[in-house]
């Protein structure tokens, strides 16, 4: 008779089933449980029946990041699936698909929620990852004083920030500009408490990555400016999904282990280009 236990499989938690999350749970996903978390349960459900016909282990929940309960009880689902090896967190929202007050509220406060939350289930040996944005090292830095107050004000006292006021950012690009920077610098101080835990924590902050988000902002009001960053930018041609999987595998892996704490851009050139002046921001 076998009296053996069988240990509850690890756990890959993706948040945002678009199709960056999608690429990253189909390299992250094997023999583990996926948690795949998305605001609208169609789209988590269409993903995860597409991962599942791919031989993977799925379980879907619709999570709104925005909403701290939420997010808490996300991260408690996860622990009891069982240990939190991986986390990775895609979701958010673009310049024309949402107003100043929801980007801050998704991008930038959403993001802080999800690292205060699985810093607490964690598994040790884990490691997390959120996908930020080019968009983040356009502006940035930022006057000392405003980085600061991104990397280390409270989660539930961010919006409340003068400088995150809907009235003083203005537009939805900057308004983005400045959540996407923040995720960067608040990556940089969790990885203390993920440490604390044995776990890492990075971030990768792609440029144009054709997705149907991206889609949104190319056929947008920027139309003009993205084909002018695809004409200067050094790879001369916009990212693929699968791209951003190859790096989200590097980071959440072993030959990652001394790196935490940090961002990997990969826009294919568009912030050099921004740097020498043959790009303008638009």
């Amino acid at each position: 008779m076998n009296d053996a236990v069988e240990r509850p499989r690890d756990v890959a938690v993706v948040i945002g089933s678009g199709s960056i999350g999608l690429a990253i749970a189909r390299r992250v996903g094997a023999g583990r449980t996926v948690l795949l978390a998305d605001h609208s349960d169609e789209a988590a459900t269409a993903a995860a029946e597409r991962l599942r016909g791919e031989g993977h282990e799925v379980i879907t929940r619709v999570t709104d990041v925005s909403d701290h309960a939420a997010v808490e009880a996300l991260a408690d689902a996860a622990a009891a699936l069982g240990p939190v090896a991986q986390v990775v967190h895609t979701a958010g929202v673009s310049p024309t698909q949402a107003p100043v007050e929801r980007i801050l509220h998704v991008d930038l406060l959403g993001t802080a929620m999800v690292l205060d939350a699985f810093a607490r289930v964690v598994a040790p040996g884990g490691a997390g990852l959120v996908v930020a944005s080019m968009a983040g090292h356009r502006e940035s830095p930022y006057a000392p004083e405003t980085e600061r107050a991104l990397a280390t004000v409270r989660t539930d006292e961010l919006l409340a920030l003068p400088f995150l006021q809907p009235g003083r950012i203005g537009s939805t690009v900057h308004a983005y500009a400045l959540s996407k920077r923040a995720n960067s610098l608040r990556v940089q101080t969790a990885a203390a408490a993920w440490g604390k835990r044995g776990a890492r924590l990075n971030a990768v902050s792609p440029g144009v990555i054709i997705t149907p988000l991206a889609r949104d902002e190319l056929s947008g009001p920027r139309s003009d400016w993205f084909d002018h960053v695809r004409e200067v930018s050094a790879a001369g041609r916009f990212g693929t999904p699968d791209e951003v999987a190859e790096a989200a595998a590097f980071l959440l892996g072993r030959q990652a282990d001394f790196i935490t704490g940090a961002d990997l851009l990969m826009d294919g050139g568009v912030t050099s280009a921004l740097r020498t002046g043959e790009l303008t921001t638009p």
